[in-house]
């Protein structure tokens, strides 16, 4: 049993945005409708009891704790606090962290005192240009959002704040261009970005793509949209004459490409470690899997009855960490199957009793083996390049070579 080292509570179930491409509102499952607004501090109380009890269970001195939403600052600077303190004085150490659409930092600014106080990490929603992000991601009246997020971001990244500033995360957008979006992203001089693609399943497909679940690994003649937009984001990135950040996605999967391990759940094959609690307590597997049908991250337990050792031993969670050999027939037949990973969890969902459930390829299949197969290109060039200016060394054996010489 691999345990659980990351812990997602979702401490506002309610958001101040009305977001088009939104997982939780807009996806299948609709249960925060039946879920308190707020996570409420005895459930917080016993949330952080049984993070302390799993923790001791397993020796871990620290674990993550990522608060969210819904957009978690709606719970306001006093409730944060008291929530923080609960879960500061449990027991493990705790390494605290909150993804924001960022408004509230400029309605509220006593939330940054308490962000401060407990060292919280915070990344904040901004998908790229003026115009791309005001596209989907709009306040309730249905005006864009850019404006305030900006603001929001511009006071993160400002010496006073700077040090609680994590990065950036953005939604791939087609419609948009990649470098644009990049560049508009770096003038925020974010630590990090992380490009995120649109949560779909092979039943809601995103935007621009057509395709029927594959019944071999990807051949290279496939349209892959996605893959290519990724593709110029990369370039830009990587050819930079300097580092101007770091990019997730591209920093996991050339880790992968060189042999090493990847901390995501969205490539690789590291068995998953995080687990979440909703507002009204009840465990539950990651959010994303609501995109794929109602009720699809449930496990029928909750932080009142039953302790993380039980939601660690749950069929769900295990299906999910036995690497390779949880992948399906055509997944696991893949030569890039240990950097892939299969793709996010959520997104090889296909309906249907005959050949339904996950044991399918990503809906982004054959956009991840365009990425991957190009990326492999370019770093094998690039230690190409090293090795000859260094003439006799070794770099395949100094750690520099390629895992997967066949991509």
């Amino acid at each position: 049993m691999v345990p659980f080292r990351q812990f997602l509570l979702k401490i506002h179930s309610r958001c101040n945005l009305a977001c088009d491409y939104c997982y939780m509102y807009e996806g299948a499952d609709q249960s925060w409708r039946d879920r308190p607004r707020r996570m409420e501090l005895p459930t917080v109380r016993r949330t952080a009891r049984r993070i302390a009890e799993h923790a001791a269970e397993h020796g871990l001195d620290e674990v993550s704790v990522v608060l969210h939403g819904g957009e978690p600052l709606l719970v306001g600077a006093g409730d944060l606090d008291a929530l923080l303190g609960e879960l500061a004085s449990a027991g493990p150490r705790m390494r605290f962290s909150l993804q924001t659409n960022g408004l509230r930092l400029l309605d509220e600014p006593a939330l940054l005192d308490v962000l401060h106080r407990y060292r919280v990490a915070v990344g904040v929603s901004l998908d790229g240009t003026r115009a791309d992000h005001d596209r989907h991601r709009l306040l309730p009246s249905g005006a864009g959002s850019w404006a305030r997020t900006a603001e929001a971001v511009r006071l993160l990244g400002s010496p006073e704040h700077r040090q609680l500033f994590a990065g950036l995360l953005c939604v791939v957008d087609l419609a948009a261009d990649p470098v644009a979006t990049y560049e508009a992203l770096l003038e925020f001089a974010p630590p990090r970005l992380d490009l995120l693609l649109p949560h779909a399943t092979w039943e809601t497909p995103p935007a621009g793509v057509r395709r029927s679940v594959p019944l071999s690994p990807p051949s290279g003649e496939e349209a892959a949209p996605y893959g290519e937009w990724l593709i110029a984001a990369f370039d830009r990135w990587y050819d930079a004459p300097r580092r101007e950040t770091g990019v997730r996605l591209f920093e996991e999967l050339a880790v992968l490409l060189l042999g090493g391990r990847a901390a995501s759940e969205a490539v690789g094959l590291a068995p998953v470690d995080l687990v979440v609690v909703e507002a009204d307590g009840t465990i539950e597997q990651a959010d994303s899997l609501k995109v794929a049908f109602d009720g699809a991250a449930g496990t029928g337990l909750d932080v009142w009855r039953h302790g993380f050792a039980e939601a660690a031993a749950h069929p769900a969670f295990r299906a999910r960490q036995r690497g390779l050999g949880g992948l399906g027939p055509v997944c696991a037949a893949c030569p890039l199957a240990r950097v892939c990973g299969g793709g996010l969890y959520a997104h090889r969902y296909r309906a249907g009793g005959d050949g339904g459930g996950f044991a399918h390829p990503s809906v982004y299949c054959a956009d991840l083996d365009r990425l991957i197969r190009h990326m492999a290109g370019r770093l094998r060039a690039g230690l190409a390049g090293l090795a000859g200016l260094a003439g006799s060394v070794d770099v395949a054996r100094a750690g520099g070579g390629l895992a997967h010489p066949s991509v």
